[in-house]
């Protein structure tokens, strides 16, 4: 019974959150970065030899949430104001951040180290956000998402909507 009623809630508000950061990253990525913060995300873009991005600082925005939510949910600092749901919640969109992290800047870009997905679930990740990066400027674009990719051969469909229907610009090896 205890794992039921103490645990489980627990563990089902972590996940939810860390799911709803997916749509949160969407909605962030398509109107946020793509619209008026293209001055950050652009350097992410476009071929560099920097460690750091302007783009990374996106990333305090997810922290600064996290953090908030964290002492939402902290009574030590809110006392009996504290709501405790929020520290489950912050703690899922801290695992979404780690994810995201470990494997878009990890795995699909590959700031951290060497590694290419020959198969399954990671190469279609992979694949989805390079078809992502196909795209010049920051008019156009598909796969705005992450954690949950998109077929590719669609995402190349759409892809070749927009570049007929000048909606977009495709680089060359695209």
């Amino acid at each position: 019974m205890y794992f039921l009623n103490e645990i489980l809630p627990k563990i089902l508000i972590v996940l939810a959150s860390a799911l709803a950061m997916e749509w949160v990253a969407w909605a962030s990525h398509k109107y946020i970065m793509h619209g008026f913060g293209w001055a950050w995300h652009r350097d992410h873009h476009e071929p560099h030899d920097n460690k750091l991005e302007k783009n990374d600082l996106f990333g305090i925005f997810g922290a600064a949430l996290s953090i908030a939510l964290f002492a939402l949910g902290n009574p030590a600092v809110l006392g009996d104001a504290a709501w405790p749901p929020a520290f489950w919640m912050a703690v899922g969109v801290m695992l979404y951040g780690l994810i995201y992290t470990f494997i878009h800047d990890g795995i699909v870009h590959q700031r951290f180290f060497r590694y290419v997905p020959r198969g399954g679930y990671a190469k279609r990740l992979v694949q989805a956000h390079r078809l992502h990066h196909a795209t010049i400027g920051k008019e156009g674009g598909v796969s705005f998402g992450f954690v949950f990719p998109r077929n590719p051969a669609k995402l190349k469909a759409e892809l070749a909507k927009q570049r007929d229907s000048g909606k977009a610009r495709l680089r060359s090896n695209a």
